[in-house]
């Protein structure tokens, strides 16, 4: 099986290359963890999926410590690799968002794969339950998402991004609609909708963190979606062809369906700075409580 992530951002808001930011005394990264888990959750491939120009940093640091346990490798998300007959607008300067990251890794997502962000701590009950979806899959287009309780994913520091899932009473994924700013509001939150306005979410909210589990014929999905999402926004300078808004087009179209693994595991995530020291303390208690070694890589 394969773990696909999605390491193509910069972190503007972050404000550095917070995928490859040291989280642990041994200079370990978040990215370190998600492998370690996806290996022992038994995943034997990982394919990264980057900018071009940031290949040194990533393949001389957690590609180095990884590529001894797992087979790796590494793809280049380009704004200007899209279909045939489609070029980016003059001034994007952008790649098209994470749906156009798997078609950028499309050569060698061959087998059933995972997906998931570089820069989310999902915990090993994420891995292991799409893994086991994976392993077992029977033929057809039969996806998995691991879904999160949002009130375990947000930050103090600031608004995140968020797919608000609804799910069916058999566990089955209906919906998933992109929210791009929610912020904690008391003991719940809100997001802003279209016209500014906040609107109230519970804590209860199942939520897509980007972890999914799928197979090689979302491939082909993808790229006629992309074409469209091309005819439609193609000319927009900063528009974004997004996974869970993809994989919510394939549902609709009945192409696929989406079981939610649920899962109360906490969420830790750099989307700010401030939000670092957390994460390192975060995790510092899990190695105190040998939920992971001191070192991750020996």
């Amino acid at each position: 099986m394969i773990l696909a992530i999605l390491a193509a951002g910069m972190g503007s808001r972050y404000g550095g290359l917070k995928q490859i930011d040291p989280m642990t005394e041994n200079g370990e990264f978040i990215i370190d963890f998600s492998v370690y888990d996806a290996i022992k959750a038994g995943f034997d491939k990982v394919v990264f999926i980057i900018k071009k120009e940031n290949y040194e940093a990533f393949s001389e640091t957690v590609g180095k410590r990884v590529s001894p346990y797992i087979k790796t490798y590494y793809a280049f998300q380009d704004l200007n690799d899209l279909p045939n007959g489609f070029t980016p607008p003059e001034g994007r300067t952008k790649p098209w968002g994470t749906a156009h990251a798997i078609y950028a890794a499309r050569e060698y997502l061959t087998e059933n794969f995972a997906v998931i962000n570089s820069d989310d701590f999902y915990g090993r009950d994420a891995f292991i339950k799409a893994a086991e979806h994976l392993r077992n899959l029977e033929k057809g287009e039969h996806y998995c998402m691991v879904g999160y309780r949002l009130g375990n994913t947000l930050t103090d520091s600031g608004t995140v991004s968020r797919g608000e899932c609804s799910v069916d009473p058999n566990g089955m994924l209906m919906s998933v609609v992109e929210r791009t700013d929610i912020k904690k509001q008391g003991s719940d939150a809100a997001y802003r909708n279209d016209q500014g306005a906040w609107v109230e979410l519970p804590a209860s909210t199942v939520v897509s963190m980007n972890f999914w589990g799928l197979t090689p014929g979302v491939i082909p999905k993808i790229s006629t979606g992309l074409e469209e999402f091309l005819e439609k926004r193609g000319s927009e300078l900063k528009s974004e062809y997004y996974l869970p808004g993809a994989i919510d087009d394939f549902m609709k179209a009945g192409e696929c369906d989406v079981r939610v693994y649920a899962t109360d595991a906490q969420w830790y995530g750099v989307t700010y700075a401030e939000d670092k020291e957390y994460v390192k303390q975060s995790i510092s208690a899990m190695i105190d409580d040998s939920i992971y070694p001191k070192t991750l890589w020996n």
